[in-house]
C-alpha cells in the first residue's frame, strides 16, 4: 500500500525528531536504526525511504537539532537565554537540549559532512548570541569574539556539569560560576561601550 505525500513527510519529520532525541540522551554511536524506528513507530525497514545510511540521519538530524536551540531561545533577551541555557533543567534534560552541548565530542569523530553541519549551526549560535550582545550597545556592534567566548563557555559548563553526578555539588557550582561569568562578561562589555560613546 502506498503512502501520501504527506504521510511520507510526518514519518520523515518524526524519524527526524526521533534521532534527534535520541542522539542527545545517548550519542550518535549508542543508538541503533532498528531501536530508533521502533521509537518512532514506524518498521526499521521504513527507514531506507528516507535515508541512505544511519550517516545521513545524523546529518540531518544534527541541523534540525540545532535549528531547534536556535527557535527555543529566539526573542529572549542575550541575558535570559543564559539564565535558561546554564540552567539545571537544561543541563538534566539532555534530550531536549542543546544539539552542540549534547554531541559536540562525537561529532568531532564524524564524518566531514556532520562536521560541516555542525559548523554552520554552531556559527549560527554565534551570530544569534553577537546579535543579542549588540542589542545591549548603544553603539549597536557585538562583538563575534565576544559571543564565541560566551557560547563556549555557556557549551563547556553543561558538558562539565554533566560529567558530574547529578547531586555533585560541583555540577551546580559549574551552572553558577559560568552562568555570572556569562552575565558579567554582556554587561561589562555594555558598559565599556557606552562609555567610549
Amino acid at each position: 500500500m502506498r503512502i501520501t505525500k504527506e504521510k511520507k513527510q510526518e514519518n520523515y519529520e518524526r524519524i527526524i525528531a526521533t534521532a534527534s532525541e535520541l542522539f542527545r540522551e545517548r550519542g550518535f554511536d549508542g543508538v541503533g536504526v532498528a531501536e530508533l524506528m521502533e521509537r518512532a513507530g514506524l518498521t526499521h525497514g521504513g527507514f531506507y525511504n528516507h535515508f541512505r545510511s544511519k550517516e545521513d540521519l545524523i546529518a540531518e538530524s544534527t541541523e534540525n537539532g540545532l535549528s531547534e536551540t536556535l527557535k527555543r531561545y529566539a526573542g529572549y533577551d542575550v541575558l535570559a537565554v543564559m539564565e535558561l541555557y546554564l540552567a539545571r533543567e537544561h543541563r538534566d534534560g539532555r534530550g531536549q537540549g542543546c544539539t552542540a552541548a549534547a554531541l559536540s565530542c562525537d561529532a568531532a569523530r564524524q564524518p566531514e559532512e556532520t562536521k560541516a553541519v555542525f559548523a554552520a549551526g554552531i556559527d549560527k549560535l554565534v551570530r544569534a548570541i553577537e546579535d543579542g550582545i549588540a542589542r545591549h550597545h548603544a553603539s549597536g556592534a557585538g562583538s563575534r569574539a565576544q559571543a564565541i567566548t560566551v557560547l563556549a563557555q555557556a557549551v563547556g559548563a553543561i558538558v562539565l556539569s554533566r560529567a558530574c553526578p547529578d547531586d555533585s555539588p560541583l555540577a551546580d557550582e559549574l551552572l553558577d560560576a559560568c552562568r555570572a561569568d556569562c552575565r558579567d562578561a554582556i554587561e561589562n562589555r555594555t558598559r565599556d561601550n557606552r562609555a567610549a560613546v
